[in-house]
């Protein structure tokens, strides 16, 4: 059945419809050997559907991953400087997969990774916002960091909704925390802890939407079991 390129390839897990109507308005988009543009359509059952001369693969079994991501990699397929991505990690799923959302360098803990394109769309529009709880280790602690850090909705000029704080541990100074957040913008936690005072020793996300990260080892992905993709899906 025929369906719109920009809708073709974002199901195909190759990038979003808006990336996609980039590649189509590029002329990176061929169908047949003919270079096709925004709003043309393609059976990816009977065309030959290529991106920079490159085929795409039909429909495929969606397949959605949980990776503990380990601390040092970077949330991309490839760095240009070289440096450790997750990729490396899930190479043997067996397809190609993608990270929803960002966990920093320095980060660590439950990481989403999928082929499926318009889950990724879905879990990453702005008015998709999803609890996101992390453990947070920090030192310069005190007893009203907590509430200091739920009250923030500013950080560095940028507006963002409150986070509900829990102190899980306090020895002194020091302090695990559990922070839930709604959006992910960029290094936030570490941006509200910074103006609290705080210094960030480790971070690492335990439960994003449905997700809960559990006792996965460091660095080893699993998949999703068919509630956890039902319960995700909103099935």
């Amino acid at each position: 059945m025929e369906e719109r390129l920009q809708k073709l390839l974002s199901a195909a897990g190759l990038c979003s419809r808006r990336t996609a109507e980039g590649w189509l308005s590029a002329g990176r988009v061929t169908v047949n050997g003919r270079t096709v543009r925004v709003g043309d359509r393609a059976d990816p059952d009977m065309d030959d559907v290529r991106v920079d001369g490159v085929p795409i693969r039909g429909k495929e079994n969606k397949t959605y991953i949980l990776l503990n991501k380990p601390r040092g990699y970077v949330t991309t397929l490839s760095d240009e400087m070289g440096r450790p991505t997750v990729a490396e990690l899930v190479r043997d799923v067996g397809t190609r997969v993608f990270p929803v959302g960002r966990l920093d360098m320095d980060s660590e803990g439950l990481l989403l990774m999928t082929n499926d394109g318009e889950l990724m769309q879905r879990l990453l529009h702005p008015s998709f916002q999803v609890d996101k709880i992390y453990q947070v280790d920090v030192s310069g602690f005190r007893t009203c960091s907590a509430v200091r850090l739920s009250s923030i909705t500013d950080i560095d000029g940028e507006t963002i909704c409150p986070a509900t704080v829990k102190v899980l541990f306090q020895n002194g100074n020091h302090a695990r925390l559990s922070v839930v957040i709604h959006e992910g913008k960029n290094r936030q936690i570490r941006r509200m802890c910074a103006k609290c005072g705080l210094t960030v020793h480790r971070l690492r996300r335990v439960r994003e939407h449905t997700l809960e990260l559990g006792n996965l080892p460091e660095g080893r992905w699993r998949h999703l079991t068919q509630a956890e993709t039902a319960a995700l899906l909103g099935e």
